[in-house]
C-alpha cells in the first residue's frame, strides 16, 4: 500500500522513516472484542471547529488516517446533528480499502449508523440515498420518522424517550457490528463518555490556534473523569499530532 502524506511514530518507539498504510493499519488494528473508537480532530487550543466546520482543521494526515479507521470499522457512528451539518454523503471506500476487508472477511462497505432523537433527517441526503449498504437510526420510542426515511434505512428504537446508547450499542453488536467508529459530533461523545461506554479515542491535533468561540470535541452534562492511556504519538512535518489513547484493559496495538 502506499505511504502517501509522510507520518512517522515518535513514541512509544519511534520509527525510521515513513509509515506506510500497512503499518498504520497494524498500528490502529481490529480489537479482539466489541469495541467502539471515537475519532476527532482538534486545533492546538482545543477548538472542535474553524469557521463552525471541523474541515478547517483537518490536514492530509489526518484525512489519511481518518480513512484507513473507516476501513477497519463494522459500523460508522455519527449523530444525527453532525451528519447535516457536515453534509455527510454516502459511506464509500476505495478499491484497495475494499479489498483489505474482502481479505480479511468484512463486508466490503461499513454500515452508517446515525444517532438521533428527533428525526430531523432527510432521506434524500446522499448519506442515505446513495448509501451503498443500507444505513441504521438509532432512535427512541418518542421519536416519528419522516416520509421516506423507512424506505432507506432500517430504524431501531433503543429506549422510551430518549436513545440509550447502552442498549443501542448491544444492538449494534447483535446486527455484527462489534468494532464501531464515532465521528462525533461532541454531544455524542460527551453522552457516551458518560455512560462509560468509550473504549479509544483518536486525536489529530492540528499545529494552530483557533482562538475563543468554538467548542471542545466533547459537550453536554458533566460526567466523572475517566482514565485513558496514550497509546502512540505519530507525527507530520508541519507538525500535526495523531495520538491514540485507550482503556488500562485495551492492549496496544502491534
Amino acid at each position: 500500500m502506499s505511504v502517501g502524506i509522510p507520518i512517522s511514530r515518535v513514541w512509544p518507539v519511534p520509527a525510521t522513516g515513513p509509515l506506510t498504510d500497512a503499518e498504520l493499519t497494524s498500528l490502529y488494528g481490529r480489537a479482539d472484542r466489541p469495541h467502539l473508537r471515537v475519532n476527532f480532530v482538534s486545533s492546538a487550543d482545543g477548538a472542535v471547529t474553524l469557521d463552525g466546520y471541523s474541515e478547517g482543521l483537518s490536514g492530509a494526515a489526518d484525512k489519511r488516517v481518518f480513512g484507513l479507521l473507516r476501513m477497519l470499522c463494522d459500523g460508522l457512528v455519527v449523530a444525527a446533528g453532525t451528519l447535516r451539518h457536515e453534509g455527510y454523503r454516502a459511506v464509500r471506500l476505495s478499491e484497495p480499502r475494499r479489498a483489505w476487508r474482502r481479505t480479511h472477511g468484512l463486508t466490503e462497505y461499513p454500515v452508517l449508523v446515525v444517532v438521533s432523537g428527533s428525526l430531523d433527517l432527510d432521506p434524500a441526503q446522499a448519506a442515505f440515498a446513495d448509501a451503498p449498504v443500507r444505513p441504521v437510526v438509532l432512535t427512541h420510542a418518542g421519536a416519528e420518522p419522516p416520509p421516506g426515511l423507512t424506505d432507506v434505512a432500517d430504524l431501531v428504537r433503543c429506549g422510551d424517550d430518549r436513545v440509550d446508547l447502552a442498549v443501542a450499542l448491544a444492538e449494534l453488536r447483535r446486527r455484527g457490528l462489534a468494532q464501531l467508529l464515532c465521528e462525533g459530533g461532541p454531544h455524542l461523545f460527551g453522552a457516551l463518555t458518560a455512560a462509560d461506554l468509550v473504549d479509544e479515542l483518536c486525536l489529530t491535533v492540528s499545529p494552530l490556534l483557533a482562538g475563543a468561540g468554538p467548542g471542545r470535541i466533547t459537550a453536554g452534562d458533566p460526567g466523572a473523569p475517566r482514565r485513558m492511556p496514550l497509546r502512540h504519538v505519530l507525527a507530520t512535518d508541519d507538525g500535526t499530532l495523531l495520538l491514540r489513547y485507550a482503556r488500562d484493559d485495551e492492549p496496544p496495538a502491534a
